[in-house]
């Protein structure tokens, strides 16, 4: 199986390939020579497209939260309220 990036196209038509080694616990450690190309992503969606794992650069990990908190309906001012009545405790 390859990671397959949305990367620049000297990336993804490079000849020699890179590799990202799965570890014991099933992390994997990405090249800096692929990552250089996302600045400012500390976060990847993961899918699985005809046998390879695809890797789609999240803006950053503040946009996928609010991504997923309008995705439940919960707003600013449900988020306001949940604080308040956390620090009231």
């Amino acid at each position: 199986m390859g990671a397959i990036l949305n990367a620049a196209p000297d990336l993804a038509n490079r000849t020699n390939p890179v590799l990202a080694r799965a570890t014991g616990a099933k992390q994997l450690t990405l090249p800096d020579e692929v990552l250089a190309s996302f600045p400012g992503v500390d976060c990847f969606d993961v899918s699985e497209e005809g046998g390879r794992i695809v890797l789609t650069p999240v803006c950053s990990r503040v946009d996928a939260v609010r991504r997923k908190l309008a995705e439940l309906g919960i707003t600013e001012e449900d988020v306001q309220d949940a604080v308040a009545w956390a620090r009231r405790r």
